[in-house]
């Protein structure tokens, strides 16, 4: 499974090279796309000047992750992005890849004509729980090379006047509750974004030029899925769900001895916020893999 996230990243000082104001934000940014599997591993990385589109050069980005999974037929392929990525081009693209897809739709009259018995408000005093209700039809927008599958989700929530509609174009044969279900979990990536500004402080974006620029968000990406690797493959149950600021506060940024023996090397560290028991356990785990990684 793949996301497609965009988000802006403030410069320092808005001077450098490629930082553009942007009206969204209010400020003077640059704007990378970022490409996440659902492990939180961040699989491709772009960074772009500040006013381009949110899914400016979207196939250099996605080209290199769709080759790498081409060769693995025995898995199934999945996109989700938001609603700037529901663009023609995009959809044909997946297709003609073989990847299936759940992408966000912008509302318009059409779309809004076909669910119009769900825009209704129903007589009689309202519920005081949310009630959803979808329905499932296929659409064609005059730029679109077929007709697809739309699905929508109405909900009404206590206390609101009008409802709040989602659209999501997909190839998903799912149930509708299922497509949305699936759509939904694209805002983990917003989490694993947060994580790399806070953790990795990969917003430091300082250097006067673009390139220079580039390379520090490469770098900082890199230091991310090290991070990442670390908590999806090696931490006990116990501390699985320890956040990549916990990681770094706990058990990167501590006080540690170093005692240099004959043949070996000691490292004395505080039981205080990682006990021996787990240290041991993730050693253990560690030569475990390095094991699997060298048998033939």
């Amino acid at each position: 499974m793949q996301r497609v996230n965009r988000q802006l990243r403030k410069s320092c000082s808005g001077s450098q090279e490629g930082s553009a104001y942007n009206g969204h934000f209010g400020c003077n940014c640059y704007h990378p796309l970022f490409v996440f599997n659902q492990h939180g591993d961040l699989e491709r990385c772009a960074l772009r000047p500040g006013n381009v589109h949110s899914a400016h050069d979207w196939q250099a980005v996605l080209d290199p992750v769709v080759k790498r999974y081409r060769w693995t037929g025995l898995w199934r392929r999945y996109l989700r992005a938001d609603a700037a990525f529901a663009i023609p081009e995009l959809f044909d693209y997946l297709e003609a890849n073989e990847f299936g897809y759940a992408i966000r739709l912008r509302a318009n009259k059409v779309l809004q004509r076909r669910i119009s018995y769900l825009l209704k408000r129903r007589p009689g005093r309202p519920s005081n729980n949310i009630e959803r209700h979808y329905a499932n039809f296929n659409y064609q927008a005059k730029s679109w090379s077929k007709p697809r599958r739309v699905v929508a989700k109405v909900e009404w929530h206590p206390g609101e006047l009008f409802p709040r509609v989602g659209f999501v174009v997909t190839t998903l044969t799912v149930p509708n509750e299922r497509v949305f279900e699936f759509y939904n979990r694209r805002g983990t990536a917003e989490q694993y974004i947060k994580e790399g500004k806070y953790a990795l402080k990969w917003t430091r974006l300082s250097c006067k030029s673009f390139a220079a620029n580039q390379v520090r968000l490469q770098l900082h990406t890199q230091a991310y899925n090290l991070a990442n690797f670390l908590r999806t493959l090696v931490l006990p149950n116990s501390i699985a769900d320890w956040s990549l600021t916990s990681l770094r506060d706990r058990m990167i940024k501590i006080g540690a001895k170093a005692i240099r023996h004959a043949r070996s090397i000691i490292l004395q560290l505080a039981e205080v916020a990682v006990p021996r028991s787990l240290w041991s356990d993730m050693l253990t785990t560690i030569s475990s893999i390095k094991a699997r990684a060298q048998a033939p």
